[in-house]
């Protein structure tokens, strides 16, 4: 997996920083995640191919997750492109874009393709044969969305002196890889992990917009590779956190710890700030592994 930072930082866009926007990298997909203004000049200036994008994930309709959304969509259009685009947000989301695209008259000539959505419970929203995305409810002041993206195993690697020590012929081999038991010259059955080595560990990556400290999603997120928590407030500003539906560095932290996760990413600071390293400082207080989100920043896991 490789994560790509466009924007990071709550609210308003500014000269050093943007809203919210990420793009993430599964085998080859490339999956867009909210889409604050300006996103698509992040996208060009990372080097991040227009064309791989087929999903995108809205977390809610706030417009430093949303308000570049039409402006992609337009680009798109102008670009020539032909894939059908699929939309993943809350109810509204389509309201939100067609009368946009209405009324300046502009109509794609590729499908956008809407799913609208509404439960509190997590849902299983996307599938392929390399990933699968789970929504993660979360608590903040408009219907809002969390994502989990969690890799599909790969194939086993075939262990040869093994296979031969077992007498498995070569035309039974890419079976082994794939996890079934094959059959040696004798007939006999030979289970696939006598001959072949697991594939490498399943990665996983949690993407926790807006939201105010919530255990619930404790359990959806446990032990993953890496967690996006907003942080928009430190310490100081606590009060506020739980009045606007957002969280601190010490409450991500607080759910990274309880949840056993690997790597814990910062973001959504509130610009009142003079550092980021007191986002990061706080919250290793309680939790080791922390990053800290910035604009162009790209973390593999």
């Amino acid at each position: 997996m490789k994560l790509t930072i466009l924007g990071c930082h709550a609210a308003t866009p500014r000269t050093l920083s943007n809203p919210s926007a990420q793009a993430l990298e599964v085998g080859k997909n490339i999956f867009l995640i909210d889409c604050g203004e300006a996103t698509q000049v992040q996208l060009r200036k990372n080097k991040v191919r227009f064309a791989r994008i087929n999903q995108v994930f809205i977390s809610h309709l706030h417009g430093d997750h949303v308000f570049g959304l039409v402006g992609l969509i337009s680009t798109f259009m102008l670009l020539g492109r032909k894939n059908p685009l699929h939309l993943y947000g809350p109810v509204g989301l389509k309201e939100f874009i067609l009368v946009q695209l209405k009324l300046v008259g502009a109509w794609s000539a590729y499908d956008l393709i809407f799913h609208e959505l509404s439960s509190t419970e997590p849902e299983l929203i996307f599938e392929n044969d390399q990933v699968s995305v789970t929504t993660i409810p979360l608590n903040h002041r408009v219907y809002t969305n969390g994502f989990l993206f969690v890799e599909k195993p790969g194939i086993r690697k075939l262990d040869r002196e093994a296979a031969k020590r077992y007498e498995v012929e070569s035309c039974y081999l890419r079976n082994a890889v794939l996890g079934k038991d094959v059959p040696n010259a004798r007939g006999e059955l030979v289970k696939a992990e006598w001959i072949t080595y697991p594939p490498p560990p399943v990665k996983s990556y949690a993407y926790c917009s807006d939201t105010a400290y919530s255990e619930a999603i404790i359990p959806i997120v446990k032990g993953v590779s890496a967690m996006y928590h907003e942080s928009t407030f430190l310490d100081e500003h606590f009060d506020l956190a739980g009045k606007t539906g957002h969280s601190t560095a010490k409450q991500a932290a607080a759910i990274a710890k309880s949840a056993g996760i690997s790597m814990l990413i910062l973001g959504h600071y509130s610009t009142r700030y003079d550092s980021l390293e007191h986002f990061k400082n706080e919250a290793q207080e309680i939790f080791d592994n922390v990053e800290l989100a910035q604009d162009g920043k790209v973390f593999e896991f």
